[in-house]
């Protein structure tokens, strides 16, 4: 049975697989192309089409995601502007260091071992942060206050170490933050560069490296981290999915089957962010990085070996972290509501 040209079935696996990024997305707010982009490649789709159709599914999800937070209070408009220039800056000059690199032909050796790094150390390093016994700089929250839904606030004791030094520089002007934080302009901004230099320089969306530096960094709470990620997402997202949509590359069979399954999931992710743990958030998150960066690892033993079965061995490692993780956010989820008691570091009290 065919709907629109496409199989039936096929549309069914893309609705289902659009629910678990969706949720995942919406929960983290990380981006799905490095899930959907190597899945359709491996699906046999090309490459320019591929990348196409999951920077499109990654906008529209971004966009659903980013209502449900808004909705939760989640969202720092001021920050995320202030975050897409510094990032728009440190992706261009990123871009530049990549085209040096390509032209001496290093680019991809270099890109691939910064690329598993970061992720293996970024996942290492909250894993360890979350899971070492003092909360790793979590949000706690009163759970006896009657305060908004949107009202997180973040006292000298939630905030990480590395956040407050960099807080501490009283450099005008001082720009106030959701989470009751006061931080200088310039270090927003020298974050925001530092971490679109990364992206530009890994062509990735940047998600995995935005929101930890949004919480380590400056200090921002998780969940707001999460929606003003996403928010800027929006925008980065919405510019790359037009420009290949002008070039044709954007195939709406596999998108719109996507976006079906994606806006329950994405509503979802985000809503169990203010009912999951802080500290279970980056715990997953991390956990997701560290499978994250040995698929990744996998992938490049394949094509540098030039075994094509490796090839599915990574993307079997990726589809199964998020199935994993997915279904911990899940059943968390599920606990925090038949307990009826809100969690100790939950994004609204």
């Amino acid at each position: 049975m065919e709907l629109f040209g496409v199989a039936a079935s096929l549309l069914a696996l893309f609705a289902g697989f659009g629910v678990l990024i969706g949720l995942l997305f919406g929960f983290f707010g990380m981006g799905g192309s490095f899930l959907v982009t190597p899945a359709l490649m491996v699906m046999g789709y090309e490459t320019d089409v591929a990348v196409a159709s999951g920077l499109a599914f990654v906008f529209a999800t971004s966009v659903i995601a980013t209502l449900k937070h808004r909705d939760l209070g989640q969202v720092d408009y001021k920050l995320g502007v202030l975050m897409i220039a510094g990032t728009t800056a440190g992706i261009e000059v990123g871009k530049l260091g990549l085209h040096a690199l390509q032209a001496m032909g290093l680019a991809d050796t270099v890109v691939s071992v910064i690329y598993v790094g970061l992720l293996g150390g970024i996942g290492a390093f909250i894993t360890y942060q979350s899971t070492k016994g003092d909360g790793g700089g979590g949000i706690s929250h009163d759970a006896e206050a009657d305060a908004d839904p949107g009202d997180i606030d973040a006292t000298s004791e939630d905030i990480p170490d590395i956040a407050k030094k960099i807080q501490s520089y009283r450099v005008p002007p001082m720009i106030s933050l959701r989470g009751g934080i006061t931080v200088s302009l310039w270090m927003i901004l020298g974050v925001a560069f530092a971490t679109g230099l990364l992206s530009g320089f890994l062509g990735v969306g940047g998600g995995f490296i935005r929101m930890p530096a949004l919480f380590y960094l400056i200090g921002v709470p998780v969940p707001v981290a999460v929606g003003t990620d996403l928010f800027e997402i929006v925008f980065s997202g919405g510019i790359g999915s037009f420009l290949y949509a002008m070039d044709g590359a954007v195939n709406l069979s596999i998108v719109v089957p996507l976006l079906a399954g994606s806006a329950l999931g994405a509503r979802l992710g985000a809503a169990a962010t203010s009912l999951v743990d802080e500290d279970e958030i980056k715990v997953y998150f991390g956990v997701m990085l560290l499978l994250g960066a040995l698929a990744v690892a996998v992938r490049k033993v394949g094509n540098f070996m030039e075994i094509p079965e490796l090839q599915t061995v990574s993307l079997v490692i990726i589809l199964g972290a998020a199935t994993l993780v997915a279904g911990a956010v899940v059943v968390s989820s599920i606990r925090a509501l038949r307990s009826g008691e809100p969690p100790a570091a939950s994004a609204a009290d």
